[in-house]
Order: C-alpha cells, then sequence, then structure tokens
C-alpha cells in the first residue's frame, strides 16, 4: 500500500512539474511577442498612452480569468479534459507543424528584430489622433498586442490548470514567465531576439500535443500506465516523431536542391 502511494505521490509531482514547465514556456513565447510590439510602440509613440493601453488590456484579461475560471470548475473533470484535450490538440500541432516546417527548412525563422523594426515604421507612419488625451494609435495597438497575447496565456493557464486540477501550478508558470520576460524587457529595452523562440516554439508545440494526447484519452476513460508519469512517455513520442520529420524535410529539401540546383523557396 505505501509503494502504491509513493507511486501515485511520484506520478503526481511529475505531472505538476510537466504542467509548470509547460505553462512557463507557452506563457513566455506569448509575451516575447507581446513586448516586442510593446517596445515598437513607446519607443516611437511614447509611453504613456502605450502604457495605459498595456494597464488596461491587464484588467481586462483579469476580468476574463476571473469570470471563466469558475466556470469550468461547474464541468465534470472527465468531460472538460475531453474538451481541453481536443483544443489542445488542435493547437499543439499547429505550433508544431510551424516548428516542424521552420525546423526542416520550408519556412523562415521568426525574428522579433524584423518585428519590431516594421512595428516601429508602422508607428512611425501612423497619422497621431488623440482621443480622452491619449494617442489613440498608441493606445489602441498596445492594448491589442498584450490583450490578445494575454489571452492566450489566461487560456493556457485555466484549461491547463482546471484539466490537471491545479490552477495555481499553472499560473505559477505563467507568472514566472511574465516577470522574467517583462524584466528583461524594461532592462534591456530591446527585443528579445536571443531568446530561442523557435525552439521553445518547437517545445510548447510538443507539450501541447503531449496533454491533448493524454487529457483527451483520460477523458475517453483511458487509464494511463503510471498515472501522470505516462505523459513523459507520450513527450517522448511526440518528440522523436517531430524530429523525425524535421529529418525528412531536410533531407527532402537537399534532394530537391541537388537535382534542381536551385533553392527550395521559403514561406514567410
Amino acid at each position: 500500500m505505501l509503494a502504491s502511494v509513493a507511486t501515485g505521490s511520484k506520478a503526481a509531482s511529475v505531472g505538476g512539474v510537466f504542467l509548470i514547465v509547460s505553462a512557463f514556456l507557452a506563457s513566455a513565447v506569448e509575451m516575447v511577442e507581446a513586448l516586442t510590439i510593446v517596445l515598437a510602440v513607446g519607443v516611437t509613440r511614447g509611453w504613456r498612452s502605450t502604457l495605459i493601453g498595456v494597464g488596461t488590456a491587464t484588467l481586462a484579461l483579469a476580468v476574463v480569468v476571473a469570470a471563466l475560471g469558475p466556470a469550468l470548475t461547474l464541468i465534470p473533470i472527465s468531460v472538460l479534459r475531453l474538451v481541453v484535450g481536443a483544443l489542445l490538440l488542435v493547437f499543439g500541432l499547429q505550433w508544431l507543424r510551424k516548428a516542424i516546417l521552420r525546423a526542416g527548412g520550408f519556412k523562415s525563422l521568426h525574428d522579433e528584430e524584423a518585428i519590431f523594426a516594421r512595428e516601429r515604421a508602422e508607428a512611425a507612419e501612423a497619422r497621431v489622433e488623440e482621443v480622452a488625451g491619449l494617442d489613440w494609435y498608441a493606445f489602441v495597438l498596445a492594448f491589442k498586442g498584450v490583450f490578445l497575447e494575454g489571452l492566450e496565456v489566461a487560456f493556457i493557464v485555466i484549461t491547463f490548470g482546471s484539466a490537471q486540477g491545479s490552477i495555481p501550478l499553472a499560473a505559477l508558470g505563467a507568472a514566472g514567465a511574465i516577470v522574467i520576460v517583462g524584466t528583461a524587457g524594461v532592462l534591456v529595452r530591446r527585443p528579445l531576439s536571443r531568446v530561442p523562440e523557435n525552439t521553445m516554439k518547437f517545445g510548447v508545440g510538443a507539450m501541447l500535443t503531449t496533454f491533448g494526447i493524454f487529457w483527451g484519452g483520460e477523458g475517453t476513460g483511458v487509464s494511463w500506465p503510471g498515472g501522470d508519469a505516462a505523459i513523459l512517455v507520450v513527450l517522448g513520442f511526440v518528440v522523436l516523431s517531430a524530429l523525425g520529420l524535421v529529418r525528412l524535410l531536410r533531407w527532402q529539401r537537399e534532394r530537391v536542391e541537388a537535382v534542381t540546383a536551385v533553392p527550395v523557396g521559403v514561406e514567410p
């Protein structure tokens, strides 16, 4: 009996650690993208309207979380895990597909410096229009960037936490990412282009897909051997499959270029 309790405790701890790491990485990716937008607008148009937009978006996100969090607790856990698992599988496979195409050389790498330059150019060209004493362009762009990226973070925290039965752990991972990325942005005042974002997106795609498979299976009544510890096995399968596809794409690209002597086009 003691061995059974120990095994269950170990599986639960594996699930908890995996939950925190997944929420942290997914939130970090979203926050890096939001930071790039905020920095570009703030540096170009001024910080007052930009920061008010960031603050307003944060309050709106708090309202969304406060409304959705309790509502999800009313759904039976099996149904919740099935729905959340299906959603995460869709999102995870999309992220993983793009990451595989990038790693395989068929899609351009995500470049925060290029996005920062583009956002700055657009902000500089936009007409100045004041509403209630605010630069409306700066306010709206900062609000939209933080709210949309933050909405994905909120979705991750609520769904991950609810399905795993521990919203605080998911929130801890997300909060860590927000603090680290935000602090780095304040200190550097440049987009975090040195962050291995493409690698992180590969990892996040693999983790979302893994959770989607695991929770979707639990929602349909699957009893995973080893409990939450089975997450590691599923993750290993997903990562190895994705790396195999990357290798196949690289081989295909090299073969085509060797035959045609023309570089294969890369999607933006």
